[in-house]
Formats: structure tokens, sequence, C-alpha cells
């Protein structure tokens, strides 16, 4: 009999390129693979080599959607054979946790950020108080726990005492893809390309310091793509300061889209704030897009970021979140093309070496020990 194992996450499923990949290494493993998500009104059309389900909800937002979502993936869970159970934060946990309880059947944890610490969850300690008290009384029953980085895995591990593995968001290694040129894709031909992407453009990622640098910023236009907490407050701003002209807005789509865009810029912003603990940590996924798309890197400074670009020697980094500062390094970066050029070169090492092709090797260690 095939093992089936259910795949738990609270977004919509067609933007979430590790749950997907995580899904494909259960599949190649001989797992039937059934992902479980949700459906909302802005939803992309979704296919997948394996069965997925996508619930619409009441709520959409606050306490209420996650409690309306854990009730009806326990529920889920309870009514459905597994021999898995995968998941995907702190936001599905407690559903996952105690359905694999009930049914005895292992759980996969796999935490994608150090949740509790989260800039929406800073500023509401009450609702961060919530959380933490789920996370202190699940934590300590989990044994298959990952996570994204080493210092979240630190973080974890001093915390509660677990052992911690490591699983970076790494892209497969694109093949066989044609490329599509600016004038396909509607970009300008002339002129340099800055690309801001990501399905969190949310607060204190430098999206505002991004557009307000752009007043300063010559020959170039800042391109935008996906969605956020942001997004509409940023299309204010650059409707306010007549800034049509130079920042270009894409909605959310599908990810071999989207790297047709990435790969025909010339410069990826990673300038998250380091304002709290979960942004302190973080390796955004878009830093591995764009090394896979070969385009060098602006970022702050944060920890698992500039341990990598350092490295490889694939980027630059701001000091500070001056507009004017920002917008400084773009112009010097861009005047300054034999230092440029050196980091284009490096990228393909870089790139050669962070592919999914590699990383994935450690996830399948931890599901072949659980099978």
């Amino acid at each position: 009999m095939i093992p089936k194992v259910i795949v738990c996450v609270t977004n919509d499923l067609t933007t979430d390129q590790r749950v997907h990949k995580s899904c494909t290494v259960l599949m190649e493993l001989g797992y039937e693979v059934l992902e479980y998500g949700r459906l909302l009104t802005d939803s992309l059309e979704l296919k997948r080599d394996y069965k997925t389900h996508r619930v619409k909800h009441f709520f959409n937002k606050g306490p209420l959607f996650y409690a309306e979502f854990n009730i009806r993936l326990f529920v889920f869970l309870l009514f459905n054979k597994f021999e898995l159970v995968f998941s995907n934060d702190l936001d599905t946990l407690l559903a996952s946790f105690l359905s694999s309880k009930i049914k005895r059947k292992p759980i996969i944890y796999d935490t994608h950020e150090y949740f509790t610490q989260t800039p929406e969850l800073v500023k509401r300690p009450f609702i961060q108080g919530i959380w933490k008290f789920i996370e202190d009384i699940i934590f300590p029953f989990l044994t298959n726990i990952i996570t994204v980085n080493d210092s979240i895995a630190v973080l974890y591990h001093n915390r509660f005492k677990k052992s911690i593995q490591v699983v970076r968001n790494i892209p497969l290694t694109y093949i066989n893809q044609e490329l599509k040129n600016r004038n396909d894709l509607g970009l300008p031909i002339d002129t340099r390309i800055i690309i801001l992407q990501g399905a969190g453009i949310n607060v204190q990622r430098g999206a505002e310091e991004a557009i307000e640098a752009m007043q300063y910023v010559e020959n170039a236009i800042l391109l935008i793509i996906g969605n956020g907490d942001v997004i509409n407050t940023l299309k204010r701003m650059v409707k306010e300061k007549q800034l049509e002209n130079i920042v270009i807005f894409k909605p959310k789509m599908p990810f071999t889209e989207l790297r047709q865009y990435t790969m025909n810029a010339d410069l990826g912003l990673a300038i998250d704030k380091n304002t709290n603990i979960n942004y302190q940590y973080s390796l955004p996924n878009k830093l591995f897009d764009f090394i896979h798309a070969e385009i060098p890197v602006l970022a702050s400074r944060l920890v698992e970021i500039e341990k990598i670009i350092e490295k490889y020697n694939i980027g630059y980094f701001i000091e500070n979140h001056n507009p004017q500062h920002i917008a400084e390094r773009i112009n010097t970066i861009f005047k300054n093309s034999v230092e440029y050029n050196i980091k284009k070169k490096n990228l393909p090492i870089a790139k050669n070496e962070l592919c999914w092709e590699k990383e994935s090797a450690k996830l399948i260690e931890i599901i072949q020990q659980i099978k």
C-alpha cells in the first residue's frame, strides 16, 4: 500500500515554492501526496503532479481566520487517512499535531521563520502570547523539526533544547526554459531594472524606502512583483510622488513566470530591516531567486544574507535605510561596471552550489528516517 502524506499550509499553494519542493520530494520517495491549503478570491490556477485541496474560508485574516483554519484542518485530518502529516509553520501546527497524536502517526514540522517574532505579532503582545503558548506546549513533543537557516535553528535549539535540521529554501536549477526578452515582457529596453519581489512585501521590508530612493536614482526603474500588506500603500506613494514612469507594479504570478522578469533585471533588492528577531535572522527566498537569475543583490546587513553575499562576492550592502543613501549605492553600483561584472561572474558559481538538487538531500534523509 502506498503511504499517504498530508502537507498542511495556510496559503493558497500557488506561490509557495518551498512547500511545493517538499511535496515533490515526498512524491519521489513513494508517498501519495495531498497538499492542503486555502482558496482565495485572487488565487491563481494550480497545476501540480500531486493532489491538492484548497478550502474557501469565511474569514481570511486575524484570529478568526486562524481559529477557523485550524478547526477545519483538524476535522479534515481526522476524517482522512494518512501515514504522515507535514506541518508548515506554527499556524498549521495545532491541528496537525493533535490529529497526529490521535491517529498515532508521525509528524514533520517545518518552521519557515521565527514565527512568534514577526513584526505583525511583536506589536500585538496578547496575540503573540497565544502563539507562544501553543508553541511552548507542542514543541517539546516534536521529534522531526526543520527550519530554513542556521540562525533560526540555534534560536529554537536554545529555547527548547531540541535538535533542529536546516533545509534552506533554494530553487531548483533552471533547465531548458526559453528566456523571454524585455520587449516580450513589456519592460523598458534601454534602462536598468531594479527588482523587488515576493509574496510577503510587508511592513519593514524596505519597500517604502526603495520607492523614495527612486527619486534620486539615475536611468533606472523599480519593478515590484508580488503582494503583501503594504502594496496599496506603495501604490499610493508612487501616485503622490508622480513616479509612475519609474516604478512598475506587477501582481503575484506563478514562479515560472516570475523568474522571466527576474532574469531580465539588473539588480535585486533584499533590504529587509533589522527591527525584529524574525527579520534579523531571515534568509529570504528572493536572495536565492536572484542568485539563480544571475543578477547581483543589494541587501541590508542581515546575518544569514551577509554570509552568503560575502562568501560568494555576489552583491552589495546598504548601511541604513535612508532613501538618499540607497539611491547613492544604486548609482555607484551601476557606474562601477568593473566591480559589477565581477559579481556577475561569481553568480554561476554560487548558483551551482546553492541548488535544490543538493539541498534536498537533507530533507530526503529526514523523511527516510521516518519511513
